[in-house]
């Protein structure tokens, strides 16, 4: 009985190494075999260590961090229109994540959006030529307008185990997307093994991270805040 279950074995050991050998799949197994134990790729560090609010941590991983606190906590997807503009903070939306993690490094995204509004209204389609303090700030296309005016505009492209490429993505930076759907995140200080960067979200059920490969709607924008 044993000597049976040996051949058979042999057997098979045969076949799969000449399907191995002899077929055009040899290039995909090594690329499987490969992708399985290749070491984890390295992207350099270039996010500003600048310390505006003294806290001995740099501004834009404040910003992180305020933004992983929404993860962390499933802050609930609920969308809204609230008196003063703030839902409270077991609630909210994906642009809710954007201010409360700049709220971490003590910029306060509201006052600079509805100013910019009052004083360029024309530039904000999404308005309609009537500012409304208590939501613009969380629209989307206000969003987009405002940071591409005061940002660094940066690549939409991802290319995994690029380090040209992913060196321009860094912790902090903002993500845009508005073809099929509206939605913005914050890129994530983790990565997975290929150099791609992890984004923090909200959408239904609740605020989480995501690898910025998942999202299948196209990035229309990456932008950089001014650190001075």
């Amino acid at each position: 009985m044993k000597k049976k279950s040996l051949f058979i074995l042999i057997i098979i050991f045969l076949i799969l190494t000449s399907i191995y050998v002899f077929i055009p799949y040899k290039q995909l197994v090594n690329e499987y075999i490969f992708n399985i134990f290749k070491p984890k790729f390295q992207v350099s560090e270039i996010f500003s260590k600048v310390d505006n609010n003294k806290n001995r941590i740099a501004d834009v991983l404040d910003i992180v961090n305020g933004a992983n606190n929404e993860a962390q906590s499933k802050t609930k997807y609920i969308s809204n229109y609230y008196n003063g503009g703030y839902p409270p903070e077991n609630e909210g939306v994906c642009t809710d994540v954007i201010w409360r993690g700049f709220k971490y490094a003590d910029i306060n995204l509201k006052d600079l959006i509805d100013e910019d509004i009052k004083n360029n209204t024309k530039l904000y389609p999404r308005v309609a030529g009537k500012p409304d303090p208590n939501i613009d700030f969380r629209r989307v296309p206000n969003q987009d307008v405002f940071f591409s005016r005061y940002c660094l505009s940066l690549t939409t492209e991802v290319k995994s185990r690029n380090d040209e490429n992913l060196k321009e993505w860094q912790p902090g930076d903002i993500v845009v997307f508005t073809k099929g759907y509206e939605h913005v995140g914050i890129i994530s200080n983790i990565r997975d093994k290929n150099g791609i960067p992890y984004v923090i979200h909200n959408t239904k059920p609740h605020a989480s991270t995501m690898k910025l490969s998942y999202f299948t709607a196209p990035i229309h924008a990456h932008y950089r805040w001014k650190f001075n």
